[in-house]
């Protein structure tokens, strides 16, 4: 575990937001590198000139940095890039369309093996997370999970993992209509009715977008640098964002779960 702000911790907390795929779920693992290459073949298609390690570079910046939020945004940023360079995008849907149905090749088995009770759930959970569940459950903290996945297949996901019933305040999804919902709209909705303050808030996530909208509100935000699948040590990659977006502290999975208790609850 390393601390990023020394000294922080989340014993006034009574919120506590979960993103869901790289912080709990590993069934989705390898979604990176089914997304990239996609949008780098769109790209390189356009014949620019530019070298594919230019567009890998360019192409995992913003899907790093959208992380989080509903896939559908990093396919704007796709189509955007298509008009840079000239070339006339297909609507981000269809992109997004292309990309569930090459990602769906890759964890197709997964899913249908829990699904048939063949995989033991713990197999696709991040170590250490159902104990994580258990013990802030125990604390009485109200839990929310969210998503940048579609919300059907993130609640089918996770009641495959047997992890929705952790989740009193719900398991939300990415919509349609994206515009509609949010992380950072359900944070503030939360405030809203008063459930909570902006400094109750604690939240667990590998992405961006999760820990930049509980750490605007006042929150203390644990980073997951999860290295998918094994998730044994901390991927640099996500640590670099996870650390620019202001992670209170970074754990590459749950297993060290007295010392992060101990930590995030030292009273």
């Amino acid at each position: 575990m390393e601390i990023l702000t020394p000294g922080a911790h989340a014993s006034n907390a009574k919120i506590v937001l979960f993103d869901f795929d790289g912080t709990l779920s590993v069934i989705r693992s390898g979604w990176v590198e089914t997304m990239v290459p996609m949008m780098v073949e769109v790209l390189a298609e356009l014949n620019t000139g530019e070298k594919e390690e230019d567009l890998t570079e360019l192409v995992r910046e913003y899907v790093g940095r959208l992380t989080g939020k509903d896939t559908i945004y990093q396919m704007i940023e796709l189509a955007t890039e298509v008009t840079r360079r000239g070339g006339t995008p297909l609507d981000p849907l269809v992109y997004k369309r292309r990309y569930l149905d090459l990602l769906w090749v890759r964890i197709k088995d997964r899913v249908e093996s829990l699904a048939a009770g063949k995989a033991n759930p713990e197999q696709y959970l991040v170590p250490g997370a159902r104990a994580l569940l258990e013990s802030l459950k125990e604390r009485g903290l109200k839990m929310y999970l969210a998503s940048g996945t579609d919300d059907a297949d993130m609640k089918r996901e996770a009641q495959l993992l047997d992890v929705a019933r952790y989740f009193d305040g719900g398991c939300h999804g990415a919509l349609d209509a994206y515009k509609s919902f949010s992380k950072g709209i359900l944070v503030q909705r939360i405030i809203d009715s008063a459930e909570a303050r902006g400094e109750q808030f604690l939240a667990f996530g590998d992405g961006f977008v999760e820990i930049e909208c509980v750490k605007k509100v006042g929150g203390l935000a644990v980073g997951v640098a999860t290295d998918e699948p094994e998730c044994l040590r901390v991927d640099e990659w996500k640590r670099k964002r996870l650390v620019g977006v202001g992670a209170d502290f970074i754990v590459p999975n749950f297993l060290a779960l007295d010392h992060l208790n101990a930590t995030l609850f030292p009273n």
